[in-house]
């Protein structure tokens, strides 16, 4: 726009001072040349005059013009007691140039001043044609030059997303633009800064919940010795079985927070959401039928996400599995559109009686549960779907809808060139979490 803009105010400014200045000089070589041939008609007069020879029409005709490119016109000549003309006479306005020989002849051209009009829009019509031209080019190279800077802004924007998910160093091409391949650059060095503190702390994480696992590995088989050491002793047979549940929920605390590490910091990718859905559908069709529901997936198969293929398949079954424990009827996945922004936004919703009011406010909260579960399946999905730069949240509660939020590829993006495409991974974990 910029760039059409600054060409729109170079034509105007040059184009409309070039019309006039052109018209108006047509015009004056029209009179310029309508004065010759009046002052070269009075000189072939009085040179027959010196000879004694008669002034004829033929003479004039060679000066009514209309053939050799000059106007034509309506030529008389004025002498004593005659008057001889040529050409047809003009109607409307004319311009003439009248002149007197010495042999007191008077002389006179005329022309049609529409004529003249005529000749120097000719000139206007050219210099408008011209501009036009003009302005196009100008709009085919702002078109160009716009392609040229905005593209490689828009495979920036996407390395600066994977970067701020935690990705490894994203790949983009040399732009040619200096200032571009700079800041290109300087993300690729901090991507490398920040992919070896994420590889610290995920190593970090993975030798903590090792090394934690061992101990609680051992307190398990203590526990069940101890119980199986007092096989008649009720008392000690119920504190062992708490025991061991306490035991067996802190190595699933483990094992999410193992997950979590590894999962937060935008291993995301451009995700065909239909393949993650369809892989869910296969998982838990079977399930729905032998509870006499069903499972019913609306996307389109347009539909792509920034997302982690495995977070975001674990997102999707938690909140699947919610619905086939706590809610009742068909349970449908549809994904749209959301805002200006180019968002997506996956709703799960079924026909059971929904969340509960006292315990909607607080359904994401770890341990919240309505008394099946450990309470950690939505606190961790709501985790996995934020460390993706989205939310899950619960957008109606009778009948309940939960939705999750994430970005968009942009039409502009090529996922291929600029994100690989993520890879559909099912999250078919034994170990199921829920309310």
């Amino acid at each position: 726009m910029a760039t059409v803009s600054a060409v729109a105010v170079a034509v105007i400014l040059l184009g409309l001072p070039l019309a006039l200045i052109g018209a108006t000089l047509v015009r004056d070589n029209e009179i310029r040349s309508l004065q010759s041939r009046t002052s070269e008609l009075g000189r072939s007069i009085e040179n027959r005059l010196a000879r004694d020879e008669q002034i004829t029409p033929d003479l004039l005709e060679r000066y009514v013009g209309g053939d050799d490119g000059n106007l034509q016109g309506y030529v008389q000549v004025f002498g004593v007691g005659d008057k001889i003309t040529a050409g047809d006479p003009i109607e409307g306005r004319t311009e003439s140039r009248p002149i007197r020989t010495q042999s007191n002849w008077i002389v006179q051209i005329e022309v049609s001043t529409w004529s003249l009009y005529l000749r120097s829009a000719q000139v206007v019509v050219l210099v408008v044609a011209a501009a036009v031209v003009a302005f196009g080019a100008g709009i085919v190279m702002a078109v160009w030059q716009a392609n040229r800077l905005s593209a490689p802004l828009v495979y920036l924007a996407a390395s600066a997303e994977q970067l701020g998910s935690g990705q490894v160093r994203p790949r983009i091409e040399p732009s040619g633009v200096e200032e571009i391949d700079l800041v290109a650059a300087e993300l690729g060095r901090s991507s490398d800064r920040m992919a070896g503190r994420l590889a610290a702390e995920r190593q970090f994480a993975s030798d903590a919940s090792h090394q934690l696992r061992t101990p609680l590995t051992a307190l398990s088989m203590r526990l069940e010795e101890i119980a199986m050491a007092a096989p008649d002793n009720a008392e000690v047979q119920e504190e062992a079985r708490i025991s061991l549940e306490q035991v067996e929920r802190l190595v699933r605390v483990v094992d999410d927070l193992l997950s979590r590490s590894r999962t937060s910091g935008g291993t995301t990718e451009a995700v065909h959401l239909v393949e993650v859905l369809q892989q869910q559908e296969e998982e838990w069709g079977p399930t729905f039928e032998q509870n006499g529901r069903s499972l019913v997936i609306d996307v389109s198969d347009e539909i792509h996400v920034l997302a982690t293929p495995g977070a975001l398949a674990q997102v999707l079954a938690t909140l699947i599995e919610n619905s086939l424990k706590h809610g009742g009827g068909t349970t449908t996945v549809r994904a749209k559109q959301s805002g200006p922004s180019k968002a997506m936004v996956i709703t799960v919703t079924d026909e059971g009686a929904g969340v509960p009011d006292d315990l909607a406010p607080r359904i994401f909260e770890r341990e919240v549960t309505s008394g099946k579960g450990t309470g950690l399946g939505l606190a961790l999905a709501r985790d996995l779907a934020a460390a993706d730069g989205g939310r899950l949240e619960l957008t109606q509660r009778q009948p309940p809808i939960f939705s999750v939020f994430l970005a968009g590829v942009p039409r502009t993006m090529n996922p291929d060139v600029v994100i690989p495409r993520g890879v559909a991974i099912s999250s078919s974990s034994k170990r199921r979490r829920s309310w």
